[in-house]
């Protein structure tokens, strides 16, 4: 199992991991906003396996400033960015993998004090497992049919540093 930055080249292969979760975990209207995200995102990650290519992929970005102008610049906050497993290999531990390497890079960046999700009611047990919390739920949030859940998990407090 090797994980590594996602590169252009690996675009087919993230394409081919969100055409097998749809629709048990993705809505088919969701893809150009996968492929926007692939196009613009920094810390993008893919899971490869040996025999089998990219099974994995996922990210983590800066929150986007307060639509509404509000005093919060959310600059502290990560935000996990479309993490997935090719459908048929689900339950075999890589979800976990990949989720754990994100909160290890978000945890060890001083810039951050909170992670976000936004995820379906059924992925809620496994983000739950990490220390999230559900802070909101909209139905239809993602798509007609695709209700959204809404987690928070906090940065543990990192260690002075001395120079």
């Amino acid at each position: 199992m090797h994980l590594r930055p996602y590169t252009p080249a690996d675009r087919e292969a993230c394409l081919a991991l969100f055409a097998s979760n749809v629709p048990d975990y993705f809505a088919q209207i969701e893809r150009d906003d996968f492929i926007d995200t692939l196009d613009n995102i920094d810390d993008y990650f893919v899971l490869e396996l040996d025999g089998e290519g990219v099974v994995a992929c996922g990210g983590y970005a800066t929150a986007r400033p307060d639509p509404d102008g509000g005093p919060q610049s959310n600059a502290d906050l990560a935000v996990l960015c479309w993490g997935m497993v090719r459908r048929d290999l689900h339950r075999r531990g890589l979800g976990e993998r990949l989720l754990s390497e994100r909160l290890r890079r978000i945890d060890a960046d001083p810039a951050y004090t909170a992670v976000v999700i936004e995820t379906l009611p059924r992925c809620r047990d496994f983000f739950a497992r990490h220390g999230f919390v559900t802070t909101r739920e909209q139905a239809d949030g993602f798509a007609p049919g695709y209700d959204l859940v809404a987690m928070r998990r906090p940065v543990p407090s990192q260690p002075e540093r001395t120079g």
